[in-house]
């Protein structure tokens, strides 16, 4: 067997290898009931993170580290620090990612995403990808918002947050109902804010793609 034939074998096996991990976290995050991006949502986010090809990108909410490890493997020269409050929740991510063999590119801090952000230095980051306490993400926009540079993507998950949003979903659970009304108000905010160009797309769970100016 001649070389090019021996590294389209090892590559076709490494694509399988990859493809049953990630499926293998999405089952486990089914059965533990881990809140992690909808298929269709992750699918976006990586092809999001191939055109704009981020030198570094902050994640703010990891949990076990799926949507991290999509957007590692979507771009091979991007490196990514991802924040999460809950320790369970980042052991877990830390094993994936040593198993994902991404510790190279993958930065992991245990931390509160607001104490994080009061530290973080002007032109860091390039991409923004925000999964986390939805309550908070006008605070996390704020405090991140002075040291993006032009041409920097923010993306939000859960923006349209199961219809709570929109009002389609007929609950009567308070606090699912005031919950969509703060991301309700945040959209709202973020379409108008003056340094970004702001589109909230239907896929998976409601995505906000917001560039700054």
């Amino acid at each position: 067997m001649n070389d090019s034939n021996k590294n389209y074998i090892r590559n076709l096996y490494a694509k399988f290898e990859k493809e049953t991990f990630i499926k293998e976290m999405e089952l486990y995050a089914a059965e533990h009931r881990v809140p992690i991006i909808e298929t269709d949502g992750v699918e976006l986010l990586k092809q999001l993170v191939r055109l704009h090809r981020p030198k570094h990108i902050l994640e703010i909410g990891t949990a076990i580290g799926y949507s991290t490890i999509q957007m590692a493997l979507a771009n091979k020269q991007t490196h990514i620090t991802s924040v999460e409050l809950d320790e369970t929740r980042y052991l877990e991510a830390n094993q994936n990612v040593n198993k994902a063999n991404l510790s190279d590119r993958i930065q992991l801090i245990l931390d509160d995403a607001n104490e994080y952000l009061n530290n973080i230095k002007e032109n860091e980051f390039d991409f923004v990808f925000i999964d986390a306490a939805k309550g908070q993400y006008i605070n996390y926009v704020k405090k991140i918002s002075p040291f993006l540079r032009s041409g920097s993507l923010l993306v939000i998950d859960n923006v349209l947050f199961k219809g709570y949003v929109s009002k389609e979903v007929q609950d009567d659970r308070k606090r699912l109902v005031k919950l969509g009304e703060k991301i309700d108000r945040f959209n709202h905010w973020l379409i108008e804010h003056p340094e970004y160009d702001t589109t909230i797309m239907e896929t998976g769970d409601g995505v906000a793609i917001a560039l700054k100016r």
